[in-house]
């Protein structure tokens, strides 16, 4: 007889390593993410360990709260990487943005600079309860600017009601999805957790983002790769972080 308790368990394995990461906010005291030097490179020594080569920080760009500029991103990104490597991190730092769809943005789009992803791609977030009136427009506007949209965590909307439907429109419209990685662990709660789930499931999700903040959220992200839901991103979705460089 073999009782209950002496029954092997099944050993968990971890899924696919990521050495790219688009999605963070490492850059100290210019936004909502890390808020002292200190902090960054804690964050930084946390990517490191999960195994992250490169990441690519993304601070917003928000008119009425962070208005920061290139030369703010840029200039703080000179200070994080001489920062680090005297601590001898090694992982590669670049910086991009993360814009809010605001009444700025178009501005901001048209200026001398965009802080796009490797050239090509531009991150974008909207307001969580509201779905902006001209998101429609704007999406256009990225495209005719010539980059390619990028959205920022869709399964955090609340707006979103019909999922496959909504999400459905804005890759109609040639939009990409970054999915919040968390998210799938239920960090941002049931809805977002949910709606990761219909995004993975229907092949929707193209990069998987960490949109780390704080030293915490690198520990739950440590779960979320032993996740099977982690697994199932894999093996639903082409997720291209790979083609970011590393």
């Amino acid at each position: 007889m073999i009782f209950p308790f002496f029954k092997k368990t099944k050993e968990k394995k971890r899924g696919p390593v990521l050495k790219v990461d688009l999605h963070s906010h490492f850059i100290p005291g210019i936004d909502d993410g890390s808020q002292s030097m200190e902090e960054s490179l804690s964050l930084l020594k946390g990517m490191e360990a999960l195994g992250y080569e490169k990441v690519i920080t993304t601070p917003h760009i928000m008119i009425d709260v962070y208005r920061n500029t290139p030369q703010i991103i840029k200039e703080g990104l000179v200070s994080l990487r001489e920062a680090a490597k005297g601590e001898g991190i090694k992982i590669e730092i670049e910086a991009a943005a993360e814009y809010y769809l605001d009444e700025g943005f178009y501005d901001q789009l048209h200026s001398d600079e965009v802080m796009s992803i490797d050239g090509k791609y531009l991150l974008f977030e909207t307001s969580y309860v509201t779905k902006p009136l001209q998101v429609e427009e704007m999406i256009f506007e990225i495209s005719a600017a010539g980059y390619i949209p990028l959205m920022a965590h869709p399964e955090r909307y609340r707006y979103v009601s019909d999922p496959l439907k909504e999400y459905g429109r804005f890759k109609e419209l040639g939009v990409l999805f970054q999915l919040d990685l968390n998210s799938l662990g239920g960090h941002y709660g049931k809805d977002a957790k949910k709606k990761a789930e219909i995004l993975s499931k229907h092949g929707m999700i193209d990069f998987l983002g960490s949109d780390i903040h704080h030293l915490k959220q690198t520990k739950f992200l440590d779960d979320v790769f032993m996740s099977e839901a982690y697994a199932k991103v894999w093996e639903n979705n082409t997720i291209l972080n790979h083609t970011l460089g590393a």
